[in-house]
């Protein structure tokens, strides 16, 4: 089983930025994909953004040229980069990996992003 651990959440005023991370740890052959989805009270959970090994990036049009993702793979890690913070980013993120060998969809335990106005 692979665990998933998210870090750098907390509360920030709008335009300000912060970073989340995201270690995997366990049983890992391979990493296919890593992401961050969220999760605002009320609605559903959507992506964020996901890079894969092969560095092939998705972003979420609302955080397009705000947001940046990254990994380091040999560290199973992932980050976030969130800029120009908005209200409407608040949300709790979600750290998600698809891992090979065998084939497993994980889930961390997620960290709040809140933004003040």
């Amino acid at each position: 089983q692979v665990q998933l651990v998210e870090s750098g959440g907390g509360l920030v005023q709008a335009g300000g930025s912060l970073r989340l991370s995201c270690v995997a740890s366990g049983r890992i052959f391979s990493i296919h994909r890593m992401g961050w989805y969220r999760q605002a009270p009320g609605k559903q959970r959507e992506l964020v953004a996901a890079i894969t090994s092969g560095d092939s990036i998705n972003y979420a049009d609302s955080v397009k040229g705000r947001f940046t993702i990254s990994s380091d793979y040999a560290k199973n890690t992932v980050y976030l980069q969130m800029n120009s913070l908005k209200p409407e980013d608040t949300a709790v993120y979600y750290c998600n990996g698809v891992f090979n060998f065998p084939v497993q969809n994980n889930w961390g335990q997620g960290t709040q992003v809140t933004v003040s106005s």
